[in-house]
C-alpha cells in the first residue's frame, strides 16, 4: 500500500511516497499529501535527514530507496549519488562515468525521469559551461538545491 506525506522544504513542498517502508518517489507538489498510516519512525528519519541536508549539515542520505526505472536509468541514478555534495557535473561528465561519452542525451533523459528529487541529486547535473538546464521542479529550485556551501 502506498503511503505519503509532505515535507516542507525551503524550496517548496516535497511529497514523499513509500511502499513497504521504501521510498519510491519524492517530487515537488502544490497540494499536501498525507496518509494516515505513514510509518512515523520513517517519516521522522526522512524529515531529520532532509532538515540536515537543507541546513548544510548532511551531505549524504541514508534512506531506503527503490526508484522504479530501466537498468540504464538505475545506472545513471547510481552515478548521480556519487556526485559529492557541493559539486556539479555536466551531462557529458556523467556520460563518461557511465562509459560512453555519446550518451549525453540519454543521460539527460534519465536525469529528467529521476523519481526521487533531492535525495537522488539530479540537481547537481548541469549543461555545458555549468549552465543550469532542465529541472522538473523549476530552474529556480535547481539553482537553490545545487548551490554549493563549500566555497
Amino acid at each position: 500500500m502506498t503511503e505519503r506525506f509532505t515535507y516542507y522544504s525551503p524550496i517548496g513542498p516535497l511529497c514523499i511516497e513509500t511502499e513497504s517502508d521504501t521510498i519510491f518517489a519524492a517530487h515537488f507538489c502544490e497540494k499536501e499529501l498525507v496518509s494516515e498510516h505513514f510509518n512515523p519512525q520513517l517519516q521522522q528519519k526522512i524529515t531529520d535527514q532532509l532538515d540536515e541536508y537543507f541546513n548544510g549539515s548532511r551531505f549524504n542520505f541514508d534512506l531506503p530507496l527503490k526508484p522504479a526505472g530501466t537498468e540504464f536509468q538505475q545506472k545513471v541514478w547510481n552515478e548521480l549519488n556519487r556526485i559529492p555534495y557541493g559539486q556539479l557535473r555536466s551531462y557529458s561528465e556523467v556520460a563518461q562515468k557511465i562509459g560512453d561519452k555519446n550518451l549525453v542525451r540519454a543521460i539527460g533523459g534519465a536525469n529528467a525521469k529521476n523519481p526521487i528529487a533531492i535525495i537522488i541529486p539530479c540537481h547537481r547535473v548541469v549543461g555545458a559551461n555549468n549552465q543550469l538546464v532542465g529541472y522538473a521542479g523549476g530552474l529556480w529550485r535547481k539553482k537553490m538545491a545545487a548551490a554549493t556551501r563549500a566555497e
